[in-house]
């Protein structure tokens, strides 16, 4: 089958935009602070714009930035429509629909539950162990898991041409990849065995026939734990593990998704070393497992025209000739230039913060001919005069990701 296709893009030609048209789910990943849910959210906008379809963006990061952004009052595990007047105020036409989520864990929890357990009675008598609310709320791989139950029954539905999903911090990333492996192994792991073996070899009021090897550690559990806490948490899990074949049956089904060519990974980073390491870490570790790395967003970058050789002699030549060029300034008539020293200073300074800046850009291009395990698909996105906090900030950032210019009734003011 080949890859489904939004708008009227080239998608033969490796871009940005050819990847969003091209692909069913695209995952976002990256560290935090470098911007990746601003550039998540910011797909989702150009695509429901320039591409049309029905386009939704998941967000898994718990920071609740993207409800902000897009301008809506909040959202929740229920999928939001953006409403087109959001996107019309700001001088766009949307050919498609902007629809956001945000993963519940809790709520996701207790459907998927209903869903897997083997009868209603199962299923309610997990819904109201003592122990389900914090095991699920804490548990380790709790959260990453039910993201990747969210976006399979997403996807399942049919009801959106393109998904874009953003994820917790890169190194959480890597725990989202291993959620559905990580707890089909606890749920068949030996500590639970141990635990249920009682209850599943005694009955469910855990008559106690146990192998000499096993029996220290059941009285130093009741010692400390005591038996009724014990016995809570072995027919918590029992009834819990009756859903175990379908958990794993889902993991599989997941990772066929996370591994289909219509899902394709996007890594956000900035060129900072830190955070570049990590993306660089990032775009290996899903090349070694096999997932398609379909772009690598280099966010906050500074602009080329700071690496210009004729840009850097004007700031010499303006550091040189302050004091030349300020008198005339002064003499010009202007309100707030009449002081012919200020005047100088000040044009010290813009020559000097160039000439600084140009450095720093030097250090970042150096930096982008380093980078290991690029995809073809590498996006410049520059630096904005101020924080992407509403839907105009995403607009410009959104035609910034697609190389498209910004049309002046567009974006911010």
């Amino acid at each position: 089958m080949s890859p489904k296709r939004r708008g009227d893009v080239d998608t033969d030609a490796p871009t940005f935009e050819s990847l969003l048209a091209t692909k069913e789910i695209v995952i976002f990943c990256g560290s935090g602070g470098v911007g990746k849910t601003s550039v998540a959210a910011a797909s989702a906008v150009a695509a429901a714009v320039h591409l049309g379809g029905k386009v939704l963006v998941l967000t898994i990061d718990p920071a609740k930035r993207l409800a902000d952004s897009l301008g809506l009052e909040g959202i929740g595990n229920l999928e939001k429509r953006v409403p087109d007047e959001v996107l019309k105020a700001v001088g766009l036409e949307p050919r498609g629909e902007l629809w956001a989520a945000m993963l519940d864990t809790k709520q996701s929890w207790d459907e998927l539950v209903l869903r897997h357990a083997p009868d209603e009675e199962t299923a309610y008598r997990i819904l109201e162990n003592r122990l389900y609310a914090n095991l699920t709320a804490r548990f380790v791989q709790s959260h990453d898991y039910i993201a990747m139950e969210r976006l399979y029954e997403l996807h399942e539905s049919g009801a959106y041409d393109l998904i874009i999903i953003d994820t917790p911090p890169t190194r959480n990333a890597l725990d989202f990849l291993d959620a559905p492996a990580r707890m089909a192994e606890f749920f068949g792991g030996r500590l639970l065995r141990w635990l249920t073996l009682p209850y599943r070899v005694g009955g469910r009021r855990g008559a106690r026939v146990l192998n000499v090897a096993s029996r220290p550690f059941y009285q130093m559990a009741d010692r400390i734990l005591g038996s009724q806490f014990l016995q809570d948490i072995a027919e918590f899990f029992l009834n819990f593990q009756s859903m175990y074949d379908g958990f794993v049956t889902r993991a599989h089904a997941v990772e066929r998704l996370l591994h289909d060519r219509r899902t394709s990974f996007a890594v956000v980073t900035t060129l900072e070393m830190a955070p570049l390491r990590e993306a660089e870490f990032f775009c290996e570790q899903l090349v070694d497992r096999k997932f398609d790395l379909g772009a690598l967003v280099l966010n906050k970058t500074l602009p080329r025209y700071l690496l210009d050789d004729d840009g850097a002699r004007a700031a010499t030549a303006m550091c040189d000739a302050a004091t030349d060029v300020a008198a005339p300034l002064a003499r010009s008539g202007v309100a707030g230039l009449e002081d012919e020293a200020r005047d100088a200073r000040v044009l010290r300074t813009i020559g000097e913060s160039f000439r600084n800046f140009a450095v720093v850009a030097k250090r970042e291009g150096e930096l982008r001919t380093e980078i290991r395990n690029a995809p073809d698909i590498v996006v410049d996105v520059p630096s904005f005069d101020a924080d992407i906090h509403d839907i105009a900030g995403l607009v410009e950032l959104g035609n910034a990701l697609l190389r498209r210019p910004t049309a002046p009734d567009q974006g911010r003011a």
